[in-house]
């Protein structure tokens, strides 16, 4: 049976991690370059107490699309775990137990794929910053979508601590940024229970409270906890936009997905 921290673990990995793929692949060349001119269909799934959770990915002529729950047909390549818990293991590093693998012959999907999640997890999985810029600014747009994303999740699938907080809420954004890079940015909009989040700035207005980095650096030594954020704050490289108190909440719901997303 699944528990509880099983859903809220699997609806973070199958809607807030796996999408990020995607990113994977169109921010290296190397990958991208390997799906051009070919076409499919690549899915992740497992079988839960309520059915088959899912999370695919649509390839058109190198270009990929991603897309929630279970491809309409028969996938070019599936990853299929037997269990929820399997699943969550195998994401976390925790569990050997691999998926079944259907369309193994069909590498033109399957490695590209592979490879991205091979490389999503060693980047998610760094205790220290990179060193290059590149892959600092992949990893900080990682954390943010993710983070975004996993808060929603949580609300969506009915997390106590969370849903008490965006029931009371107002029509608010909370936002993530870098100064300097307006693709390395993420927010969330909260309103009455329900909440959205979204890739790039908040445009339509100021967001309600924006946790902003002056560099890539900065952010990585608060995503990765390898930097103390008060100093990080009293040096200015930390800016709470919008008020300290609502910086403290949201680090208490960054570190909530955390929990779930690791081992």
């Amino acid at each position: 049976m699944d528990t509880r921290d099983d859903r809220y673990s699997g609806k973070i990995f199958f809607n807030a991690v796996l999408p990020l793929v995607r990113v994977i692949i169109e921010d290296m060349p190397k990958l991208s370059s390997t799906l051009k001119r070919k076409s499919g269909t690549f899915q992740v799934s497992a079988m839960t107490d309520e059915g088959v959770w899912a999370t695919h990915f649509i390839v058109e002529n190198g270009e990929v699309t991603t897309k929630l729950g279970m491809f309409p047909d028969k996938p070019t390549v599936e990853l299929a775990f037997k269990s929820l818990q399997d699943f969550n293991g195998f994401m976390k590093g925790t569990s050997k137990k691999l998926p079944s693998i259907r369309g193994l012959t069909r590498l033109g999907i399957l490695i590209p794929f592979m490879r991205a999640l091979l490389n999503m997890a060693k980047l998610l999985g760094l205790k220290e910053a990179p060193k290059d810029e590149p892959t600092q600014r992949l990893l900080v747009k990682l954390y943010f979508y993710l983070l975004s994303s996993g808060i929603s999740q949580l609300n969506r699938e009915g997390h106590p601590v969370i849903t008490e907080w965006t029931k009371r809420s107002p029509n608010r954004v909370y936002a993530w940024t870098v100064d300097g890079y307006d693709d390395v940015a993420a927010y969330l909009r909260v309103k009455a229970g329900k909440t959205k989040a979204a890739r790039g700035r908040y445009r339509r207005s100021q967001p309600f409270f924006t946790m902003r980095f002056i560099d890539l650096e900065s952010a990585l030594a608060t995503l990765l906890a390898t930097g103390d954020m008060m100093e990080l704050v009293s040096n200015g490289k930390m800016i709470m936009e919008g008020g300290p108190e609502f910086g403290n909440m949201l680090g208490d719901y960054m570190l909530l997905v955390g929990s779930y997303a690791q081992a």
